[in-house]
């Protein structure tokens, strides 16, 4: 990806932009490995073509141990110390550096001292015609390394993204709607949210896709969601999401053939559960419960169309939620909370109250009987999406499986 998941800056911290002959030092970290390395091709990229010449040097320093570590460290003396020969100046890349955090490698005393002294080095190097990049995982804040780098020149920080953060969507949303712009190209709001809603909070993939779509447009400048939906891979998360929204859809053949599609790829994948199939049951018939409650509060326009949707959720009182992020609709996102709108028009409110009973009565055999997991899995689909006609009047109760 072409762009920072999230960049921290501190005081002493300047604008990437500005790394050159003013901030000859660039440090470029965190635990999105795809980012950092992205980030540090680009600038790389950039640097050796503004000084151009052939005396650049990239210096592999992912180590296994205190001695390789220090051997990096010597190479990058002798790289900072080797004057260019051609071209106006050099660039030196401490490239994947993997010592710089709390790793037992970066701890040891040999490497702790071997830093420092290198810190007062850089302190005093004339940068005229040098510089110097370091990317790499982990980083120790506290260490004077660190600080000497952040003081010399520019500090980028790219953090992984997950669903834990409450603004993975609008992050990923960000990363792709600039990666579209480097291709020359733009994309709709109802693309990019299927594309983010696809993918999920995958860097790697996220930029893989968008360069499928962008071959696949061709000539055309804009992606529109119907190229999403063509090309676009579901990863695992938005493959299970897939489950959800025929229960929202309330298509009861599509619904269990999503089921036998999860079922069958559960022998194969030690993360996936019966029990975990459930539990995005249960959000999907939670969120479209509370929208209808968000509907009838006036938030939110039941006829939304997805962009003004957007805009209407972030004037809804955050204070009114709980905080707990299994019960904050907010901390969805937006376009799944969009599908979800449209969906609640297929269930009345009583329809969706007794979904969840049985849905609690469907946890509960699953965790405690004797019941083939399937056919409790069925069972329970049937009973909720096969009722009365869709979002009119109240459920046909039907014989539960025996206990």
């Amino acid at each position: 990806m072409r762009v920072p998941s999230q960049t921290k800056t501190t005081s002493s911290t300047r604008s990437a932009g500005a790394a050159g002959q003013e901030n000859p030092v660039a440090l470029v970290w965190g635990d999105d490995e795809f980012a950092v390395k992205e980030r540090a091709k680009q600038i790389n990229t950039q640097w050796t073509q503004e000084l151009g010449g052939m005396d650049h040097e990239v210096i592999d320093a992912a180590v296994t141990n205190s001695s390789e570590a220090l051997k990096a460290l010597g190479r990058l003396r002798e790289g900072l110390q080797t004057l260019p020969f051609f071209g106006s100046g050099k660039v030196v890349w401490l490239k994947d550096c993997n010592f710089l955090g709390d790793e037992r490698t970066g701890q040891a005393a040999a490497v702790t001292e071997a830093l420092a002294d290198l810190s007062q080095e850089l302190k005093d190097f004339p940068w005229q015609s040098v510089r110097l990049l370091v990317s790499a995982g982990k980083v120790d804040k506290r260490k004077v390394f660190f600080k000497m780098l952040d003081k010399l020149g520019t500090v980028e920080v790219f953090e992984e993204l997950s669903v834990d953060k409450k603004d993975w969507a609008s992050q990923c949303e960000f990363r792709a709607r600039k990666a579209v712009q480097e291709r020359g190209k733009t994309i709709s709001e109802d693309a990019l949210a299927e594309l983010v809603a696809r993918i999920g909070p995958n860097a790697r993939q996220l930029d893989s896709e968008i360069e499928k779509l962008t071959l696949y447009v061709g000539d055309r400048k804009q992606i529109e969601n119907v190229d999403v939906t063509a090309v676009c891979a579901r990863n695992k998360s938005a493959r299970a999401f897939a489950l959800a929204d025929a229960l929202g859809d309330r298509n009861l053949a599509a619904l269990l053939r999503r089921l036998d599609e999860e079922l069958w790829e559960m022998q194969f994948d030690k993360d996936k559960s019966e029990i975990g199939l459930l539990y995005g049951l249960i959000s999907k018939v939670r969120a479209m419960l509370l929208l209808k409650e968000m509907v009838r509060e006036g938030w939110v326009k039941a006829d939304a169309e997805y962009a003004r949707f957007k805009s209407q959720l972030e004037r809804v009182p955050a204070d009114r939620f709980p905080a707990d992020r299994k019960f904050n609709p907010l901390s969805m996102h937006p376009f799944m909370l969009h599908r979800a709108l449209g969906q609640a028009k297929n269930y009345s409110s009583a329809e969706l109250v007794r979904a969840m009973e049985l849905l609690l009565l469907c946890n509960q055999k699953l965790v405690s009987s004797g019941l083939d997991e399937t056919l409790v899995l069925q069972h329970t689909l049937v009973q909720i999406a096969g009722s009365a006609g869709a979002g009119s009047g109240s459920p046909r109760r039907t014989t539960a499986i025996a206990a």
